[in-house]
């Protein structure tokens, strides 16, 4: 009848409301998938290792106008800090998954976590802005260690229906990091010292190394033949790094005169950075293409698959760096705001990324839906949109309402993408988790140069003598077009993603209880 009907709807609604709601839990996740002392070690390390990263990074940035002041530097000099730890984060990751990949991707994990422990630490005791120069460096080369092996242990852990799930349990940690450094770190620095912010790593570390060690004791010790079979080019190694390390930097603004790519100083600096670049780019791909034993093997990218979840990989990574560029210009000078409000603007980004990467992996895991990732860029993109074309229709409380999408969007698709790339190159997880990293740091470079870029050319020259009102009209039409422009990009990443598939002949293995061995791939 229609009444037994509706009632069985409705109930029907009611039961996914309360399964929704349940997958919301990170903790129902852990225990879900912690059904071996070994699968509880793995996701409480990975977990651990996550939140020191991200509270080991967020000072460097957060800290420069203390430092600044400290040392008696200008703003300029002391933002190297955050340079230094981008430029060796970035350009040494992949070099990070291939050291996992010969000597055992738990042993160089563990590294990382010390080598990042102590980086952090060591820099609260710098009595010199170079000291502090030199340890935010280590802190980059630890945070490479860490994350260019993490995915890898991972993989190795969790088969291709457990890792959405899985990989829910380190992104939820991070976002916790992030949440944590923005309630504690400004009352750091306004009331005691910017010392202070660095040692929080110091506890935080301990525990990681702590949680961290005991991956060691599942690391079977590889045979001699095994570990003269893997072979490592550094000579390619060296010289993608520098490749990479020059295309970091090719997108700061290393020169004189104002943060630009359109003045006389901005020219003379990004176009010859460029050509480097893209030369020293050509010479890594004829090099590799005729070594024998090449440092990136490019077969890999043959698989479409793989291919395609890097681009996607890229694209999102790209629009949270737009976001953390272009959210705090359009607050502060297209709408008047103070700076308080961007992380008020910014907040609901963190909460949400408590609950929903943890939804995000079991809706994976469960049903491997199509339109999850799609759908995911979309809500990026719509919230890109709203922000540029009617935030100053709207009062300040407002904005979080229209930033909201991309809060969703971004928090939805980072777990299911970690999980996609890991499950299309199951025969090397090295290479994938080094990729998966890599495309990741280059994602953020993109994104900043990308915007900077636009928003720069839309600006008047005379912008600083322009008067306010004015001035923040063209910041809003300014941001209107970078915002456009990252629309378009997210649509060719949410295009791609629609026709990801998993790899011809792969197939979802049912659950299991695995014994992997946390060392290179065999």
């Amino acid at each position: 009848s229609p009444a037994e009907t509706g009632s069985a709807a409705v109930g029907g609604v009611l039961g996914l409301t309360g399964e929704i709601i349940r997958r919301l839990n990170v903790i129902r996740a852990f225990r879900e998938l912690g059904t071996s002392r070994q699968r509880r070690e793995t996701m409480i390390a990975l977990a651990s290792t996550q939140l020191l990263v991200q509270l080991s990074s967020m000072p460097i940035a957060l800290t420069i106008p203390s430092v600044a002041r400290h040392f008696d530097v200008d703003v300029a000099q002391a933002a190297w800090l955050v340079i230094i730890r981008l430029l060796l984060l970035g350009s040494t990751v992949f070099l990070a998954a291939r050291l996992g990949e010969k000597y055992g991707h738990a042993r160089v994990y563990l590294i990382g976590a010390v080598v990042l422990c102590v980086g952090s630490t060591m820099a609260a005791t710098s009595l010199s802005f170079n000291q502090l120069l030199f340890w935010s460096g280590l802190v980059g080369i630890g945070g490479a260690l860490i994350t260019a092996n993490s995915n890898a242990i991972l993989a190795l852990v969790f088969d291709n229906t457990e890792r959405g799930r899985a990989f829910a349990v380190p992104v939820v940690a991070a976002r916790l990091g992030g949440l944590i450094g923005l309630v504690l770190f400004g009352v750091f620095l306004q009331f005691v010292s910017w010392r202070l912010v660095f040692l929080t790593s110091l506890p935080i570390g301990l525990l990681a190394i702590k949680y961290s060690y005991p991956l060691l004791k599942y690391q079977v010790q590889q045979a001699a033949a095994d570990a003269s079979r893997i072979n490592i080019n550094y000579f390619g190694a060296a010289l993608m790094v520098v490749t990479l390390g020059t295309f970091i930097l090719s997108g700061m603004h290393l020169h004189d005169g104002a943060e630009s790519f359109t003045t006389p100083e901005a020219v003379s600096y990004h176009i010859p950075m460029n050509l480097l670049f893209l030369s020293l780019l050509a010479l890594f791909i004829v090099v590799q293409q005729r070594s024998r034993e090449p440092f990136l093997d490019f077969r890999y990218f043959k698989q479409k698959y793989f291919s395609m979840a890097l681009f996607t990989n890229t694209t999102f990574h790209l629009s949270m760096l737009a976001v953390v560029t272009l959210i705090p210009i359009m607050v502060e000078d297209g709408l008047g705001h103070m700076p308080i409000i961007v992380t008020m603007v910014l907040l609901p980004n963190q909460l949400v990324g408590l609950f929903l990467p943890t939804l995000a992996g079991w809706v994976h895991d469960r049903y491997n839906p199509r339109w999850l990732r799609p759908i995911a860029l979309s809500l990026i993109a719509l919230g890109f949109i709203l922000v540029g074309f009617f935030a100053g229709d709207l009062p300040v409380w407002g904005l979080p309402i229209l930033l909201f999408p991309v809060g969703i969007g971004s928090n939805l698709f980072n777990t299911a993408n970690n999980a996609v790339v890991m499950n299309t190159l199951e025969e090397n997880r090295s290479f994938a988790s080094g990729m998966l990293e890599t495309t990741r740091q280059m994602g953020h470079t993109i994104g900043t140069t990308i915007s900077a870029t636009i928003l720069g050319l839309a600006l008047p020259v005379a912008i600083n003598v322009m008067p306010v009102f004015e001035a923040q009209a063209a910041f809003k039409q300014g941001f209107q077009y970078s915002a456009l422009a990252v629309v378009g990009i997210m649509a060719a990443g949410a295009f791609v993603a629609m026709f990801q598939r998993m790899p011809q002949g792969a197939t979802r293995a049912r659950i299991r209880q695995p014994a992997p061995q946390l060392t290179g791939d065999s």
